[in-house]
């Protein structure tokens, strides 16, 4: 018998063929998964770009991503068995959380939220956002080229100083230079922080490259979390990154506990291109995430390491 959150994807995922006639600009997954996921697995970096009219993108954004709906979503969850999903507010919206609630309003209680905050928002706003599902803010380094530690090192502690009492994280796209700038900050946290994406390393650069050391202290110490997701930011070798698998083993055997993972769909190119402005539109990235997905057991061969990154950290991080 299909549960009540069964019927739910799978309504959902009916409904994106409709939805692809209007644009199939979102990827879905073309490689079937050939491992079993236990249950309750999530995927733990997302986002929503919803209906422009409804959900208008900031004037300050650096690019303007193609849609990606929640109908889109629900069908590449399907297609890969996860059930849970963590939904990332991206830098295109500045701090308007909306389309990120969109979207997780459509998955209820399978889903949780990442908001991204400022001076102005009250603490009676982040009630809200939190009876809605939000449990962690975001602090976007990377995508505005925030490289100076003078600017990290503030705001990494002014947002740490917002969320100690809330028992929300801190998450942070950035590079590893900055994580080495604010691995002492990090190390007396009083909350989980949480790197996107390998936190930002150069698969090209090999496992001496400055900062992947300090990355894997606060790991193995238990101060850090890393999502190891978007592996083709790191790695120019598609379609499935093999230079990515001695730095995914690194973390995961440095503790296993800290170790979440996600698609990082719909892949919106954040990249800075010749010729192309804030507005013109940034075309998502076409990654095959069933492929992806499948990078997983090349990673954690272990049954066991893999639950723990599918299901028990993110219920943990996330309070599922």
């Amino acid at each position: 018998m299909l549960s009540r959150r069964s019927v739910l994807l799978a309504s959902l995922a009916a409904g994106v063929a409709m939805s692809n006639k209007a644009h199939a600009r979102a990827a879905q997954p073309a490689t079937p998964v050939n491992f079993d996921l236990p249950a309750h697995a999530c995927d733990c970096h997302t986002h929503i770009h919803g209906d422009v009219e409804k959900f208008p993108f900031f004037a300050g954004r650096v690019y303007t991503p193609e849609p990606a709906s929640p109908e889109e979503m629900a069908a590449l969850h399907k297609a890969l068995h996860i059930e849970r999903v963590v939904i990332v507010t991206p830098s295109v919206y500045g701090t308007d959380n909306s389309s990120t609630l969109f979207g997780m309003k459509a998955r209820g209680a399978a889903a949780r939220g990442v908001a991204v905050i400022d001076d102005k928002t009250t603490e009676a706003q982040l009630d809200t956002m939190q009876a809605d599902g939000f449990r962690g803010v975001r602090l976007n380094l990377a995508t505005r080229g925030v490289n100076d530690p003078n600017v990290g090192r503030p705001r990494f502690t002014a947002a740490v100083e917002r969320m100690k009492a809330r028992g929300w994280h801190v998450q942070l796209y950035t590079t590893l230079p900055m994580i080495s700038a604010i691995k002492d900050l990090v190390e007396t946290a009083p909350l989980p922080v949480v790197f996107d994406h390998f936190g930002g390393l150069e698969a090209s650069l090999g496992l001496e490259q400055p900062g992947f050391s300090d990355l894997v202290a606060l790991v193995k110490s238990g101060k850090a979390y890393v999502k190891i997701s978007g592996a083709y930011r790191s790695s120019k070798l598609a379609p499935d990154y093999q230079d990515m698998v001695p730095y995914a083993r690194a973390l995961i055997a440095a503790n296993a506990d800290r170790i979440v993972w996600g698609t990082d769909w719909p892949h919106p190119d954040s990249s800075r291109v010749e010729g192309r402005k804030a507005t013109d539109i940034a075309p998502l990235y076409q990654i095959d995430d069933g492929r992806l997905l499948n990078q997983l057991p090349v990673w954690a061969p272990d049954a066991d390491v893999r639950k723990k990154i599918l299901v028990d950290n993110p219920a943990q991080l996330y309070g599922f």
